[in-house]
């Protein structure tokens, strides 16, 4: 199902924003393989391409797991300012740039946990993604406190995701070259 999305009138001028930073932060702490303008908008375009498939304005809270530099979570979190995002991400060098950036470009909607999401005290979220963290069936058993009736899964894939998903039931894939953008509703097993 293809739902109209707009982006927010400032996402691409936060971006342009992260993008400085992120990419003076990684002279020096080599968190992300993006080391140009270019790459890093091609992470950010991959992180914001599955919001034209999924239904977000009854959402409020939603996690990231395994954040990294910020893909996919910090880009959602710009792209869906209504939403309040905990991006999980237990490298601390990766979290501090993260930290960073919320603070340099003053975004609200989001905390960061320089945790593992299984060793946190688990909440209600509306929304749980992540990119290139572990394969599917891993994924849910590390978020599956996490995991309510109503909670959507977007897990940003790669071409074995068909094999990943054997046995699971209300997956949508929508393809996108090399990705696969998984969008799961519960319940999620047989």
């Amino acid at each position: 199902m293809n739902h109209s999305f707009t982006l927010p009138a400032d996402f691409w001028q936060k971006s342009e924003h992260f993008i400085e930073l992120l990419l003076n932060y990684n002279k020096t702490h080599n968190i992300t393989g993006a080391k140009t303008k270019e790459a890093a908008i091609r992470n950010i375009e991959d992180s914001i391409f599955p919001l034209a498939y999924l239904e977000t304005s009854h959402m409020s809270k939603a996690i990231d797991i395994g954040t990294g530099a910020g893909f996919p979570g910090f880009l959602l979190a710009l792209a869906l300012p209504h939403i309040h995002f905990t991006l999980f991400e237990p490298i601390a060098k990766k979290s501090a740039f993260l930290h960073f950036a919320k603070t340099a470009l003053s975004t609200k909607n989001i905390d960061i946990s320089t945790n593992r999401v299984e060793k946190v005290v688990p909440f209600k979220v509306d929304l749980i993604s992540s990119r290139a963290v572990t394969n599917t069936k891993m994924l849910i058993r590390l978020c599956h406190n996490f995991i309510q009736d109503e909670t959507i899964l977007l897990f940003y894939k790669g071409e074995l995701v068909n094999e990943e998903i054997e046995g699971l039931q209300n997956c949508e894939i929508y393809p996108n070259g090399k990705r696969h953008y998984l969008i799961m509703k519960g319940p999620y097993a047989n």
